[in-house]
């Protein structure tokens, strides 16, 4: 069993124009999770981003939405994990992934940026051995390098939006397990499923 979770940070742009994109999977996948727990999430004054706390199983989590730029997101990271005194192993950032088709989601302890900017400033942030959790929602890819910025800031077909947020549903499913800090059976009942 690893440690348990008592953060869960959901990356995107702030602002309408940015809402329902698909580099705004994470957040949106926060959003839901606050949701359906009831929960609202609010600005806050202490840092920069919406925030709101909720029970996953037995635990009490804080849930984070940046309000900073995805290439900033870092900053309202560290601010809450320095604040309330959150190690970065007990922090899960939910985020898109170009490298994973919609409709797919997967759970990884650590690594790299992938090139994805909101996780290299959270990083950054914490430190590169920092060895966070990652909820990896696909988005799929555009084909050439030169079209991912286009591609992520726009907003999906309503199929590949449908299968996001299937997958997302399924990630929502496994949540007490890492949540827990059992990964493995998490990792198992998700990565199953697809």
């Amino acid at each position: 069993m690893g440690i348990p979770v008592a953060l869960i940070v959901g990356l995107g742009n702030p602002g309408p124009k940015y809402e329902g994109t698909r580099h705004n999977a994470g957040a949106d996948w926060v959003a839901r999770l606050a949701a359906s727990r009831a929960a609202v999430l609010r600005e806050e004054r202490k840092f920069p981003g919406l925030a709101a706390r909720v029970r996953v199983g037995e635990r009490e989590v804080r849930l984070l939405v940046p309000t900073t730029y995805m290439n900033r997101s870092g900053q309202a990271v560290a601010a809450v994990a320095g604040f309330y005194r959150i190690p970065a192993a007990a922090i899960l950032v939910v985020h898109d992934d170009l490298d994973l088709p919609p409709g797919v989601a997967r759970l990884k302890q650590g690594g790299g940026h992938g090139g994805h900017n909101g996780l290299r400033d959270v990083i950054r942030a914490l430190g590169n051995d920092s060895g966070f959790g990652r909820l990896r929602l696909g988005i799929g890819h555009p084909g050439g390098p030169e079209r991912v910025v286009d591609y992520v800031l726009s907003r999906p077909s309503a199929a590949d939006r449908q299968a996001i947020e299937g997958a997302g549903e399924r990630a929502l499913e496994v949540l007490p397990w890492v949540v827990e800090g059992d990964w493995q059976t998490a990792m198992l009942r998700l990565h199953s499923r697809e």
